[in-house]
């Protein structure tokens, strides 16, 4: 992150639990990170790993009555959101910070019309006329590159395509006007086109409103066009974090070389993909040591028995792994 620009939000610690009947289940077990003004900070790792309960978590949105934040601090713009009320945090969503979630299908009322949903979720923000928040609506709509948006208005969920869907639910994420926003893989649902067009549209967004975005995929190919830093997640942690131009070129954490390695290349022929063997653990049975020792090549009896701390690598570049400790000599 630029040491000039202002720190929107910081995570600190940050541990949230789920509570069930067959344990705990640590699903943000210790997560830190800071989001400058402006910044995409990309949140990566495979399904299961914590991406979207590390989103989730920050809005104060975990799932009832199981879920809650057990430690940590979420500090937006030195606010700390975790000791604020279910009323503040209302106040909160939407106007400072909101979260584009994954399929908008799911996020969209298939009973209701795009403009009813979209004047609901202005009438959260502003206190003004029934007719000021159609012209609110039509003017979101309008942001993000919706095509006549008088007549959308007026439309159903079922009546647009995946691309135009996503959109609504982005205009209904910065309607607000907020300082972050977290998008949850955005782009699943579409096709390589549209997905295009939609990312390029949440950068010129970006760049107009100096908006911090979290952007949570499991993508290298956005990760790389979107991301300014980079943030590899495993078992509710992250284990590597740095400048996305230096993590591709020396990923220095196992998991992170075995995710890079298992991306595509068009130039290479070969009769087998490369994957990473086994599965992550289970979140409520956690291993002792590294919890990527099971499934890693490098790991050794001290892996299996000690947790690692982060070691800095290089220029805000770290990574949570012994073999990447220094040396006494250099220390």
């Amino acid at each position: 992150m630029n040491a000039a620009e202002p720190i929107v939000l910081e995570v600190k610690d940050l541990r949230a639990y789920l509570y069930t009947r067959w344990g705990v289940v640590r699903a943000v077990d210790g997560v830190s990170f800071a989001l400058g003004e402006g910044e995409t900070l990309g949140l990566v790792g495979e399904s299961g790993c914590g991406k979207t309960m590390t989103g989730l978590s920050i809005l104060r949105l975990l799932p009832e009555p199981a879920g809650r934040i057990v430690q940590g601090q979420v500090l937006l713009e030195g606010e700390n959101l975790v000791t604020k009320s279910e009323a503040e945090m209302r106040r909160v969503r939407g106007r400072r910070i909101s979260m584009i979630l994954q399929d908008p299908q799911t996020s969209l009322n298939p009973v209701f019309t795009v403009g009813d949903q979209l004047v609901e979720a202005l009438r959260m923000l502003h206190t003004d006329g029934e007719r000021a928040l159609s012209h609110r609506a039509e003017e979101a709509l309008r942001r993000v590159k919706v095509a006549a948006p008088e007549q959308r208005m007026r439309a159903y969920p079922h009546q647009m395509s995946g691309g135009m869907k996503q959109r609504v639910v982005g205009a209904i994420a910065v309607a607000g006007e907020p300082r972050v926003l977290i998008a949850d893989e955005p782009t699943t649902a579409l096709d390589v086109t549209i997905q295009l067009q939609y990312l390029t549209l949440l950068k010129e967004i970006q760049a107009r409103t100096r908006l911090a975005m979290l952007f949570i995929t499991h993508d290298f190919g956005i990760v790389a066009r979107m991301c300014d830093r980079v943030a590899v997640m495993y078992a509710g942690r992250i284990v590597e974090s740095g400048p996305t131009r230096a993590l591709f070129r020396n990923p220095r954490h196992p998991y992170t070389e075995a995710l890079m390695a298992s991306v595509p290349r068009m130039e290479a022929s070969v009769e087998r993909l490369p994957s990473i063997e086994g599965q992550p653990p289970p979140l409520h049975d956690l291993p002792v040591g590294c919890r990527f020792a099971p499934r890693c090549r490098y790991a050794d009896d001290r892996c299996r028995r000690e947790y690692p701390p982060t070691f800095p690598i290089g220029p805000a570049h770290e990574a949570a792994c012994w073999r990447v400790e220094p040396s006494p000599s250099s220390r």
